[in-house]
């Protein structure tokens, strides 16, 4: 169930910051070292500075990126560089991008959600670093930053149509442009009576992450860690519930990209012999570029294939028409998951024929990820990695269905595109201890 609660978001003051360009960010795990740098470069109240801050050598238990985070936080509240609203409101958010020379708009509803971990349905398996430098991040700042990205189904559409009502004609309070290129535009709702009808279209609902797995288990732990002290919610704004952004899976504009798989630190022996053993169960088609094997790729996307690109090969691996799927990846989970592409990948590739088993894959020593296929080919061709592997897109039907079983897929699963920026709405909590 959706408990869509209204809020008084804290946003930039548009006085202070004239292009919310500047100030926006990629979601923390895309904050790479020269995307930070880029960020930290366009403004000095960029978002980067809070939710992704330079470590210094002389850092310790009381001063470093998290202090530094709060700090910033503060002052900026103080200096008026960000201002809260009045009135508690859910806003509309728009995405307009570009995808395969299609031009798309996805649209969605920014509120607080109700924690309730039990009810929310999660499809990928979550990582222990990344949740424990979010927790430290939320302990100092009791705040919310990065959305999460939650998916619902309503064919109807009764939420769209009202949030569509309520800002036609009207100009977007916050409008940014990320580093693609891509529109973001941000409308604050204040009715009461859409807010009521946006909630009630919503409570039945049931909601899937979709992005944001980390940032959704690091509110829950958060959550339980206040209750353990004995401290209470002191408005809605509050460690029980959790900024989100909520899109309804039967509107148009849900487009995933594929994450490609780089592999490193493997023996040159194995990578020699690697499509000669792929022959015993995948039939391996040789290509000649790229563009060929992203084509044949593509052409075996109602099968389960993989382009993979060494130095000195590129072919596509094809599972052979009728394999039986459920011997290929080992173990009891649903057919469903053992028919994902990734699931494949990681039990008959990576696993079997790389040695990169679940214990390598969890401590993230042989592969990095990258969703630009000719910077993943660059890597190889500058041998700073040994092979690229990549994979057709995941469906949204595929991430609801493997929700609905209870399951998580393997990490890098999916790549909801675009991402959500951070830095658009804010939440900061109000706590009673």
């Amino acid at each position: 169930m959706a408990h869509v609660i209204p809020f008084r978001g804290v946003r930039y003051n548009p006085r202070v910051v004239s292009d919310m360009s500047d100030v926006v960010a990629p979601p923390y795990d895309r904050v790479y070292p020269d995307v930070q740098e880029a960020c930290l470069a366009r403004h000095p109240n960029n978002i980067v500075r809070i939710i992704k801050g330079q470590a210094t050598p002389s850092d310790n238990d009381t001063e470093n990126v998290y202090s530094r985070a709060a700090a910033s936080l503060s002052s900026w509240l103080q200096q008026g560089v960000l201002i809260r609203d009045e009135t508690p409101a859910i806003y509309a958010y728009h995405q307009e991008y570009t995808f395969e020379g299609q031009t798309f708009t996805r649209k969605g509803i920014i509120a607080l959600g109700q924690l309730e971990p039990e009810k929310v349905h999660a499809h990928e398996k979550t990582l222990r670093g990344p949740k424990e430098d979010r927790l430290r991040l939320m302990q100092a700042t009791e705040a919310n930053f990065g959305h999460i990205f939650m998916l619902y189904s309503d064919p109807a559409r009764s939420a769209d149509r009202a949030v569509e009502s309520a800002i036609c004609g009207q100009a977007p309070l916050i409008q940014a442009r990320d580093s693609d290129g891509n529109l973001h535009q941000v409308w604050s709702i204040t009715s009461t009576e859409t807010i009521r009808v946006v909630q009630e279209a919503l409570l039945s609902r049931e909601l899937y992450i979709a992005d944001g797995h980390h940032r959704y288990e690091t509110a829950v732990n958060y959550m339980r860690e206040c209750q353990a002290k004995g401290w209470r919610p002191a408005a809605p704004e509050s460690f029980d519930s959790r900024m989100m952004t909520l899109f309804n899976i039967d509107e148009p504009g849900m487009t995933i990209r594929p994450i490609h798989r780089l592999v490193h630190g493997v023996s040159s022996e194995r990578i020699r012999l690697f499509f000669d053993h792929a022959a015993a169960r995948f039939t391996v088609i040789d290509t000649s570029n790229r563009d060929e094997a992203m084509k044949v790729l593509s052409d075996h996307r109602d099968g389960h294939a993989f382009a993979c690109f060494t130095e000195d090969r590129c072919a596509v691996l094809a599972l052979p028409d009728g394999a039986d799927v459920a011997s290929v990846v080992p173990g009891t989970a649903s057919l469903d998951y053992k028919a994902l592409d990734v699931s494949i990948l990681h039990a008959a590739v990576l696993d079997d024929l790389l040695g990169i088993d679940a214990k390598a894959l969890e401590e993230q020593t042989h592969l990095t990820y990258t969703v630009d296929p000719a910077d993943g080919e660059a890597r190889v061709a500058q041998g700073t990695e040994q092979m690229l592997i990549l994979l057709n897109a995941t469906s949204p039907e595929q991430v609801r269905g493997i929700a609905d079983h209870g399951e998580k897929m393997p990490q890098k699963s999916t790549d909801f595109y675009p991402k959500l920026l951070t830095g658009l709405v804010l939440s900061k909590m109000e706590i009673q201890r």
